[in-house]
């Protein structure tokens, strides 16, 4: 039986066989098949719980991990989906420093196992928001708070604009899907900000912003209509409140839980938190912890990134 609790799941997935019949269920429901040339008469081998393919090819021997977010990694599967658990459901996210407590691994080998499991955390649907409903739209500024900075660096930071230090993540919610997009922006200007919103929304739909000038012209594709942030939060139907539930339940795991983050890895950290709000448990949509769990499992095909990848293009200081 699987799994509802994560005491049941420490349980259960501490048998490797059992791990290996979940992933298998969830991967190949109509049968194992090789992930090189796609043959289906596969013969398991038992004692190293991996697969033979009867076709001569390289990688023709192949376990459950080859092509998902596991592949080449030497961690046991009971302790990758220990981890996949835990960060799908902990509200807030949870920290590398914990993951190694809690799993008895590195804490370096930890950061590289969460940045792979929000790999497979990521959204890869295009649909259109807008075709049932209002979609708000918003903006955050994440980075540090100037009354944190060395004097000198607050002055410079002052000079520069109240949000020169910071990165620009643009929101969407769809409120008939309760659905949140989100993306890392370089910038918040007009065109970058309208180009977001012309890819996401479909036209025509109903658009409520506040009264950021980025926004102006939107009137052309769509019904817009803007809340005046100096004079008041909500006017009837329209405000951007939902986002704005986002934003703090983002900021919250951000300077709570992870502290620091790399700019180049906020994005990362954003989709992961996308991902617990769109799939946490509504009157609609009971979901349990099991199910984001499962959801994730789903999603860990054909996403891998190589530790080299995840450091090499860190140039940014940290927030």
């Amino acid at each position: 039986m699987e799994p509802k609790t994560l005491q049941a799941a420490i349980v259960y997935f501490s048998d490797p066989d059992n791990c290996v019949r979940y992933l298998v269920e969830c991967r190949w429901p109509d049968g194992v098949v090789c992930p090189t040339c796609g043959r289906t008469d596969v013969s398991y081998v038992a004692k190293r719980r991996v697969w033979q393919c009867k076709t001569r090819h390289p990688k023709a021997q192949f376990s459950v991990k080859v092509g998902t977010i596991f592949e080449d990694s030497p961690i046991p599967l009971d302790k990758w989906l220990m981890a996949m658990w835990m960060v799908s459901n902990c509200k807030n996210g949870i920290s590398s420093w914990e993951i190694h407590r809690s799993l008895g691994v590195t804490q370096k080998t930890a950061w590289f196992l969460l940045h792979r499991i929000r790999l497979a955390m990521q959204d890869t649907r295009t649909h259109k928001f807008g075709l049932d409903g209002p979609v708000e739209s918003d903006e955050a500024f994440i980075g540090p708070k100037p009354r944190n900075m060395h004097k000198d660096r607050r002055a410079k930071a002052h000079a520069a604009g109240r949000y020169s230090n910071k990165a620009a993540v643009h929101g969407l919610l769809d409120r008939e899907l309760r659905q949140v997009r989100t993306k890392v922006l370089p910038n918040v200007k007009r065109e970058t900000l309208q180009s977001v919103i012309l890819d996401n929304v479909a036209p025509s739909s109903k658009i409520f912003t506040d009264e950021a000038v980025a926004y102006v012209g939107l009137e052309k594709d769509y019904i817009h209509e803007v809340i005046d942030h100096s004079r008041q939060y909500v006017n009837g139907l329209i405000h951007t409140n939902g986002l704005e539930n986002f934003w703090s339940l983002l900021k919250r795991g951000l300077k709570g839980t992870y502290v620091a983050v790399e700019p180049f890895h906020l994005d990362a950290y954003v989709d992961e938190q996308a991902f617990r709000y769109n799939n946490r448990a509504t009157k609609d949509n009971p979901l349990t912890d099991a199910d984001r769990f499962a959801l994730i499992v789903s999603q860990i095909v054909g996403r891998r990134i190589t530790y080299r990848e995840l450091t090499g293009k860190m140039e940014a200081r940290q927030f």
